[in-house]
C-alpha cells in the first residue's frame, strides 16, 4: 500500500461534500482507503484511526486529503489516478448550478430579506455555520419571515436575542439546531413522508418529533404541522420561549385537534413553565418526555390515538430468521444518532435496573452531539464514526447486545442499509453470543422506503422495531430477562 497525505491551506467545503467526495473516491478500484475532510479536531482523531499522519500544522480552516492505493500494477488505480479523480470530484461539487436564461436575466438574491421580497415565502430555513447565523436570522425576521435554524453551535445569548426579536414581530423562531419541521404539509430538514392528520406536535427534538411523526402514520394518523423549537429552547436560560409561541400557534390552528410536546430533558422549572400554559389552552396537550414517570414517544402516540377516538395498532416488527437468543451477564451498548432516542433508551433501562445500570456495563451513545458533529456531517447523512463504533463494541466479549436507531426521511442517507446491513452480518458472523436490534424510524413513503430497509436489516440478522421503546426493552431483556417496567432493582 501506499499513502498519500496532502494539506490544502483554507481549502474550505462543507462536510456533506466532503463526505460524498470521501466515499465516491474511496469507492475507485485500486484504492484501499480514502478521507478528504476539514482539519478540525475529530478529524483528525479519524485520520489517525485510518492509519494516515496528518501533519501538525493542518488547522480546522485547511482541507486534509489521505489517500491509500494499492501498489502500482495492472489494475492499480495509483496515486497519480486516484488524485486526478480527487480533484475532478472537487470540481464537479463545487460547480454552481447551470443558470437558465441569457444575458439581461434576474441576478440571484444575495440576502434573505431581498430573496424573501421576491416571493411569498413565509419562513426562511437558515443552514450557516453557527457564528454566522445571527445577522441572517435578523434580516429574515425584519423581512417578516419565521425562521428555522438548522445551524448547531449558535450562542445561547444570540438564541435568546433572535426569540425575543421574533416576539414582538409575532414571528416564530424555530432552533437553533432545529433539525426537523413540518409547515403546512411540506418537510423541512430531516423529516419524514406522513399523512396529513389531525396532530400537531411541538418539538424541542428532531428525532423525537420524526419519531411520532412515523408513529401516527403507522396508526392512519397524521401530523397538522410539525413546529421544532431547538434542543436548548426547555433549558433555564431560553426558558421555552418558542414552545410557548409554537403552541398557541397550534392552538389557534383550526386544523390541530391535538397537540403533542416532545423534549429533550427539560429544565423542571421550564416544564412547570410550559404545563400551565398547555393547561390553559383550548386544544389538549400530550407531554412526551424521556423521564422517569412520563410517557415515552410510543405510549404517547397511543395516549394521543386514544384521545382522538382512533384504535392503538400492533407496531411494525420484523424479528430475524437468525433469532436472538439470550445473552445474559454481559453488556447492552446503544449507538444512536438521535440525542432524544438514545435518551429515551436509556431512560427505559434506568427505570428497569435503576442504579445496577452503570454496573453491568450498559452504555448510550449518541452520535450526533456536538462533539461528534463539529467539522462533519451528522451521523444520518455520514455513518463513518457510528461503524467505527459498532466494529469495535462487536469486538469486545464483554458486550451482548448492540442497540442501533435507523432514522429515515428527507435529507437523511439515501440507503444506510446499505453499509449498515454488512457491518451487522459480519459483526454477527464472527459473534454467535452477539444479538443486534434496530430501532428503525421511517414510514413507507420515505425516499428510503422503511419496509426496504427492515428487510434488508433483518436478513443481516438483526431484530427490526417502529417503535424505538418496544426496540430498547427488547434489547434489555435479551441481556436482564423478562423485566418489570418501571421497577428499579
Amino acid at each position: 500500500m501506499r499513502d498519500w497525505v496532502e494539506v490544502r491551506r483554507g481549502g474550505y467545503h462543507d462536510s456533506v461534500t466532503l463526505m460524498r467526495v470521501s466515499r465516491r473516491l474511496s469507492e475507485r478500484p485500486g484504492v484501499a482507503g480514502a478521507m478528504v475532510a476539514m482539519g478540525t479536531g475529530l478529524n483528525r482523531e479519524m485520520f489517525g484511526r485510518m492509519g494516515f499522519a496528518v501533519p501538525d500544522e493542518a488547522g480546522p480552516d485547511d482541507l486534509v486529503v489521505a489517500i491509500r492505493v494499492e501498489d502500482e500494477g495492472p489494475g492499480g488505480a495509483g496515486l497519480a489516478e486516484a488524485g486526478e479523480a480527487l480533484e475532478g470530484l472537487l470540481r464537479e461539487a463545487s460547480r454552481p448550478p447551470a443558470r437558465e436564461g441569457l444575458l439581461g436575466a434576474p441576478a440571484p438574491a444575495r440576502t434573505t430579506g431581498s430573496a424573501a421580497a421576491r416571493g411569498e415565502a413565509t419562513v426562511a430555513l437558515l443552514s450557516v455555520p453557527g457564528p454566522h447565523v445571527l445577522p441572517e436570522a435578523m434580516d429574515a425576521l425584519d423581512a417578516g419571515l419565521n425562521v428555522m435554524i438548522f445551524s448547531d453551535n449558535v450562542p445561547v445569548a444570540q438564541e435568546i436575542a433572535l426569540k425575543e426579536a421574533a416576539a414582538r414581530r409575532g414571528l416564530i423562531v424555530m432552533g437553533p439546531d432545529c433539525g426537523t419541521a413540518v409547515v403546512g404539509g411540506a418537510g423541512l430538514g430531516f423529516a419524514n413522508a406522513v399523512r396529513p392528520g389531525p396532530v400537531g406536535v411541538v418539538a424541542a427534538s428532531g428525532t423525537g418529533a420524526q419519531q411520532l411523526m412515523c408513529l401516527l402514520d403507522a396508526a392512519g394518523a397524521g401530523v397538522s404541522h410539525v413546529l421544532g423549537v431547538g434542543g436548548r429552547d426547555l433549558s433555564p436560560e431560553v426558558s421555552g420561549r418558542s414552545a410557548l409561541a409554537a403552541l398557541a400557534a397550534l392552538d389557534a390552528d383550526p386544523a390541530t385537534e391535538l397537540i403533542v410536546l416532545v423534549s429533550k430533558p427539560p429544565a423542571p422549572q421550564v416544564l412547570d413553565l410550559i404545563r400551565e400554559a398547555a393547561r390553559r389552552l383550548d386544544t389538549p396537550v400530550v407531554f412526551a418526555l424521556p423521564l422517569p414517570g412520563e410517557d415515552d414517544l410510543t405510549r404517547a402516540a397511543e395516549k394521543a390515538l386514544r384521545a382522538l377516538g382512533r384504535p392503538v395498532p400492533v407496531w411494525p416488527r420484523w424479528t430475524s430468521p437468525r433469532g436472538a437468543a439470550p445473552v445474559s451477564g454481559r453488556a447492552l451498548r446503544g449507538l444512536f444518532a438521535g440525542g432524544t432516542l438514545r435518551d429515551e433508551a436509556e431512560m427505559i433501562a434506568r427505570d428497569a435496573l435503576g442504579r445496577e445500570l452503570e454496573a453491568r456495563g450498559h452504555r448510550f451513545t449518541d452520535f450526533g452531539d456536538d462533539a461528534y458533529t463539529r467539522g462533519r456531517a451528522h451521523p444520518m447523512i455520514d455513518p463513518t464514526l457510528r461503524l467505527e463504533a459498532l466494529r469495535a463494541e462487536a469486538a469486545d466479549g464483554g458486550c451482548g447486545v448492540l442497540l442501533l436507531d435507523v432514522v429515515l426521511g428527507h435529507g437523511a442517507e439515501p440507503d444506510p442499509a446499505a453499509a449498515l446491513a454488512p457491518a451487522v452480518a459480519a459483526a454477527l458472523r464472527d459473534r454467535s453470543d452477539l444479538a443486534v436490534v434496530v430501532s428503525l424510524c421511517g414510514t413507507p413513503a420515505d425516499p428510503q422506503d422503511r419496509d426496504r430497509q427492515a428487510v434488508a436489516l433483518c436478513e443481516a440478522g438483526a431484530d427490526v422495531f417502529a417503535s424505538n421503546a418496544q426496540a430498547a426493552r427488547h434489547a434489555l431483556t435479551l441481556v436482564d430477562g423478562p423485566i418489570a417496567e418501571g421497577t428499579p432493582r
